[in-house]
Parts: C-alpha cells; structure tokens; sequence
C-alpha cells in the first residue's frame, strides 16, 4: 500500500471544453502584452550597433547584453504569445476549480516560465552576434549559408515533428505532463518552453544570423511559427519552409553575395 498522497487527477477532457471566464481572461491579458510587446518591436526597433555580423568587431560587455537580452526578450514575446495563447488558455481552464490566487499564481508561473526560457536564449545570442561582428564578409557568407541549410535539415528532421506535435495539442501535452499547483504550473510551463525551443531554435537562429534581426525576417518567421502551430497543416509548413530553407543555403554557398542581400533586405530591427 502507498504511503504517499494520492496525486491529483488530470482534469476532465470534457471539463475543458466551451468558455471558461479564466481561459478568456488570461488569452486577453496575454494578447494585450503581445500588442505591446509588437508596438516596441515596431516602433522602437533595436539599433544598429544591437545588430549580428555588421561587420563591427564588438567586445561583449554587461550593460550592451542586458539591454540585448532585454530586446530580445521582447521580441521573443511579440514573436511566440499568439501561438502559445491556446496552450496557456486550456492550462488556465483547467485552474477553474481552484482558489482566484492560487489560480493567479500557478497561470503566471506557467507563462513567466514560458517566456524566461525564450529570454535566456538572448544570452547564446547575444554572444554569438559579437561573434559574427568579427567574420570576414566571406566567411560571414559562407556561415549564413551553412546555417540555412543546418535549418532546413532540421525543420524535416523527426525531433522537429516531435516537438511540434507537442506544441500543436495543447490538450495532449496537459494530459501528459499534467502536475497540480503552483508547482505544476512551474514544470509544465519549464516542460512546454523546451518543447517551443526544440521546435523553433532553428528558425531563431536563420533570423539572427541570415536575417539580421531585420523587420521582415521577424514579421515572417512570426508568421511560420504560428502557421506551424495553429492551422490544420502547420506540420506540412514546416518540410515546406525546410525545403526552402536548404535551396536558400546552396545558393547562398554557390553565389556568396546573395548572404548581403539577404542581410540588408530588411532594414535593422
């Protein structure tokens, strides 16, 4: 016989259906700060000297990596709430039963969690910009290149499916990775960003290193990322954009300028 609390039972699937007044609530609080978060993106773009591989030699220093890191958490919000908004809702729907704090406490967690992984990412990425500040332009190209094709491979990989099919059942991944509390919503919400990480790592790193961190490179793996998400053939977007992807890095390898109009086409963010 086990000594132990019983653990709680995952919520009734039938529980979760129809509108439930914590899911609408928390999808309004949240897409009210992907507005804001896009508003900064859009109207206070990062800088130049914030940008990767300029062709400026940077040396890494505290102050210029937490105001990196913290435009780039930004974005990271803006680019990643709307398709995390079905996941965090449905979390929030199976909250209903419990206390408005403990409620409050275990959504926060769930999402803060969320976003925190995305912002620590800025750190790698932050180093990795001073990085390609120092390449040559033809090694800078042959790097823009490499990574194309690396993305591409990896949007057709099987780990990709894997951590898609994840990110795109919100209610499969509750039902298996459910934990109660405010403590639950700390693992699940750690366990979820993995899985947004594992599936979009790849697109982030096209956006810093061939992309530039430019507007339309951010407007249009936004656009992927909830494509691959939310529709009925997200699954389908991604071997299409991996495709892409890969044709992009063999031309780029084949003509090395094209690494500069890719880079420059969009303006600095």
């Amino acid at each position: 016989m086990s000594t132990g609390a019983p653990r709680e039972p995952v919520p009734d699937a039938t529980a979760l259906t129809g509108r439930d007044r914590a899911a609408v609530l928390t999808a309004v609080v949240l897409l009210l700060l992907a507005v804001a978060a896009w508003a900064r993106v859009l109207l206070v773009p990062m800088g130049a000297d914030d940008m990767a591989g300029m062709g400026m030699v940077m040396a890494p220093t505290i102050a210029e990596g937490v105001a990196y890191v913290g435009a780039w958490t930004i974005m990271m919000a803006a680019m990643m709430l709307p398709s995390a908004l079905p996941m965090i809702g449905l979390y929030a729907a199976t909250q209903r039963n419990a206390s408005r704090g403990a409620r409050v406490v275990a959504v926060a967690l769930f999402t803060s969690t969320y976003l925190g992984l995305w912002a620590l990412t800025g750190v790698p990425i932050y180093l990795g910009s001073v990085a390609l500040g120092a390449l040559t332009q033809k090694a800078l190209a042959y790097g823009v290149a490499g990574t194309l094709v690396v993305a591409g491979l990896f949007q057709v990989s099987p780990l990709k499916q894997t951590c898609l099919r994840h990110c795109r059942s919100p209610l499969g991944f509750l039902f298996g990775h459910w934990r109660p509390g405010w403590r639950g919503g700390l693992e699940m919400g750690w366990a979820h960003a993995l899985y947004c990480l594992g599936c979009c790592w790849a697109l982030m790193v096209v956006l810093v290193v061939a992309g530039a961190m430019g507007l339309p490179w951010v407007l249009l793996i936004a656009a992927v990322v909830a494509a691959e998400k939310l529709v009925p053939w997200g699954e389908r977007v991604a071997y299409v954009i991996g495709a892409i992807l890969i044709l992009m890095g063999i031309a780029v390898a084949v003509r090395p300028d094209l690494a500069t109009a890719l880079r420059g086409s969009g303006g600095s963010m």
